[in-house]
């Protein structure tokens, strides 16, 4: 069945794994950390999970922090006095006290200036806010979901993100699978936006034959979902009515996907299998940073046949 309630499109167990979870989360108001690729739809999560919680009477403040320059986005989450700084001609109330009894979601928490990390490490910690200006903090209750596109795991070790505000923000990581981890989704979203396009435009509904619809379930979709919806609107508005063949494709969707072929010669010596498969089991899971669904990809086994691996080998 088609999961809608988020307005998340999609029937791959990979997806459905992921909508459960945050059908559970809800009902908390533990931290949540988002993580996935550029257009996989971490908004669309952070609000399904604040629509789904009993916050949902209050609102949902979405910060972009990489749309912030640095100056800003300590005046932008916590507010200023009238006085406080330069230029600071009016008292201005921040995000996190706008949120207050619901929900703020960081995203691109990665792009955070340091200085203004520690100042949210307290928030999280103590729920207390320090407005720029003021000698006293106010205490608030909200709560918090970041996201990122980038490995925080290694910006903590570039020093470019605090390691305590990241074990702080971790307490709960959803992993939200790329697009091509969930290939048997991609006709339901051709076919949504599909819909959507001519409803939107008052324009004939296209469909896809077979041989494109082939190319494009083949293809890796780098962009994810917001990429599969660009290009939707694209053909929706340039082919109304029509049905797109392979020869309407643009170029990069008629390109081979590469094939890794690896020739190993067996020497007369022997091989332990097993150890060579605890080391391919290991190097996935690093690549992937845990993620067992992807690691089960690189492997090119289903996520079950993985578990039964880690379980077999005992790695953890």
């Amino acid at each position: 069945m088609t999961h809608t309630t988020s307005n998340m499109i999609g029937e791959s167990a990979e997806l459905q794994n992921v909508l459960n979870s945050c059908n559970i989360i809800a009902a908390t108001s533990a931290t949540i950390l988002i993580l996935g690729e550029s257009g996989t739809g971490k908004e669309l999560i952070a609000e399904s999970i604040h629509r789904n919680s009993n916050r949902n009477q209050r609102p949902l403040i979405n910060v972009n922090c990489g749309a912030l320059s640095e100056t800003l986005v300590e005046s932008e989450l916590f507010g200023h006095k009238k006085g406080a700084f330069t230029g600071a001609d009016t008292s201005r109330q921040g995000k996190l006290k706008t949120a207050h009894g619901g929900t703020l979601f960081l995203d691109e928490i990665g792009e955070l200036p340091l200085s203004i990390q520690a100042k949210l490490l307290r928030f999280l910690e103590s729920g207390e806010c320090q407005t720029v200006g003021e000698e006293t903090p106010e205490k608030l209750d909200v709560r918090v979901i970041a996201a990122t596109n980038r490995d925080l795991a290694k910006c903590v070790e570039e020093g470019t993100f605090r390691q305590d505000l990241y074990f702080r923000l971790n307490v709960i990581p959803v992993n939200l699978p790329a697009l091509r981890e969930r290939s048997g989704d991609v006709k339901l979203l051709l076919a949504h936006f599909a819909s959507k396009f001519a409803n939107e435009y008052n324009l004939e509904k296209i469909t896809y034959t077979k041989d494109a619809l082939s190319c494009l379930v083949k293809y890796a979709w780098p962009g994810n979902i917001r990429e599969l919806r660009n290009f939707t609107e694209r053909m929706a508005v340039l082919l109304p009515g029509e049905a797109i063949t392979s020869q309407n494709l643009p170029g990069e969707f008629l390109k081979p996907q590469t094939q890794v072929t690896t020739n190993i010669t067996l020497p007369d010596s022997g091989i332990n299998l097993s150890d060579i498969e605890v080391s391919l089991i290991n190097q996935a899971l690093s690549k992937t940073a845990g993620n067992k669904t992807r690691a089960a990809r690189l492997l090119g086994l289903t996520r079950d046949t993985l578990l039964y691996r880690l379980k077999k080998y005992a790695v953890s």
